[in-house]
């Protein structure tokens, strides 16, 4: 390999490590730190040309931050170590958190106690209550951790977790210089939270960095989500659109007439695994087989929601609970037993994860199942037969893939 070709190839490295990571810290993810600083010149010019996304590199961290997604992307919240999203309080705890950690007279570490304190002193400051009870304390820790997950924080002496237990005193290092740029935005100008990822009605239309933007970001974009700039760019300038993707992220543009996807082949540049092992995710493999099977959708097909045509077939929620009752049935001594024994938990669990990886929409009715949901349908795979087997079967047999349990 030359040496620019194996500069390229971190390049690409670099620019996926921060896609699916957008904060790095000398302390959480050092060789991949020491990547990005090594091409912060050419990265920092790839992400605004390409995604509109500014690049902060420094000696001790790397921070991407994106530009406020499209409505149609899904919804990617903070989540515990248990795979539960934040709640409200959560949330509250950790824009506490960042707060306390931001005073003038907070130096390179602080005592856990002390942020505690000061947390405390801020949420009744603004109205708020901390009740000094188990639940909460773990609220706060889930918050804490969020940010030792992140490399915000690191725990130099003791834990974050003995204290929501015992009140175990710990001493935390932090990445001061980090912290101003978590949020896009100061807080202190804007008059409603929605407004933090609003978009400003005064800038200009740049519709190749968006069209790029939503390919990088969601897992399909559905040509109906596209606005008509977005559309005529996939249209007139699909060559250079795939060169750009391939070569700056590593993935592959599929085109088709319901919209667009951008793939990874070595399948790593995703926060959720589809298809993948489990029980909700083979689930919701299977149901789309059987959606699919049942309803017998081809390219014409189309559904409306608030007006809008949209490419795709409605499943109604008796036919998704059937379906779903019939596959639990046959596969009840692979799926776990706590799932099966909640069929609404299933059903809730499957239709969330299908929504995520954008091959569904919900509506009131039931589910709008998205053409892109064929290309995950279950492929019946046909051994070859000897003559002597042949002789002995009138058809054809089927090997069905194994389907264990978490």
């Amino acid at each position: 390999m030359t040496t620019a070709a194996h500069d390229a190839e971190e390049r690409r490295r670099a620019a996926r490590v921060l896609l699916q990571q957008p904060v790095l810290t000398a302390h959480r993810h050092p060789e991949q730190l020491a990547l990005v600083r090594r091409h912060a010149g050419t990265l920092k010019q790839a992400f605004a040309r390409v995604l509109g996304y500014a690049l902060v590199v420094e000696s001790g961290f790397a921070r991407l931050t994106k530009t406020p997604l499209s409505v149609d992307a899904p919804v990617r919240p903070a989540r515990r170590s248990s795979g539960a999203e934040f709640t409200p309080r959560t949330y509250t705890y950790l824009s506490l958190v960042c707060a306390g950690l931001l005073l003038r007279d907070v130096g390179e570490q602080i005592l856990l106690s002390q942020l505690v304190a000061q947390i405390r002193t801020d949420a009744a400051a603004t109205g708020l209550t901390f009740d000094d009870t188990l639940a909460e304390r773990r609220d706060l820790v889930t918050a804490i951790e969020l940010l030792v997950s992140w490399g915000v924080l690191s725990e130099t002496d003791g834990t974050v977790a003995a204290w929501s237990e015992r009140h175990d005193e710990a001493l935390l290092s932090i990445t001061r210089g980090l912290l101003p740029h978590l949020i896009k935005r100061p807080l202190h100008d804007l008059d409603w939270p929605s407004l933090m990822w609003a978009v400003d009605p005064d800038t200009p239309e740049q519709p190749r960095i968006t069209l790029r933007r939503k390919l990088v970001e969601n897992p399909v974009s559905h040509r109906s989500d596209l606005s008509d700039a977005e559309r005529d760019v996939l249209r007139r300038e699909r060559r250079e659109l795939t060169r750009v993707l391939d070569e700056i992220f590593g993935l592959s543009l599929e085109v088709r007439a319901e919209g667009a996807l951008a793939y990874d082949t070595d399948e790593e540049l995703t926060d959720i695994a589809f298809p993948g092992t489990g029980t909700v995710r083979q689930a919701s493999l299977l149901l789309i087989a059987a959606l699919i099977d049942s309803l017998q959708p081809d390219a014409a097909t189309q559904s409306t929601l608030d007006g809008r045509t949209l490419p795709g077939v409605l499943a109604p929620w008796p036919v998704i609970d059937d379906r779903l009752r019939n596959l639990a049935r046959v596969h009840a001594k692979a799926w776990r037993g706590d799932v099966l024994d909640d069929p609404r938990r299933l059903r809730d669990d499957v239709v969330h994860l299908l929504r995520s990886v954008g091959l569904v929409t919900v509506v009131t009715d039931g589910l709008i199942v998205h053409p892109a949901a064929a290309r995950y349908r279950p492929a019946v795979h046909t051994p070859a037969t000897t003559r002597s087997k042949q002789r002995l079967n009138d058809g054809p047999r089927y090997v069905q893939e194994l389907l264990v349990a978490d």
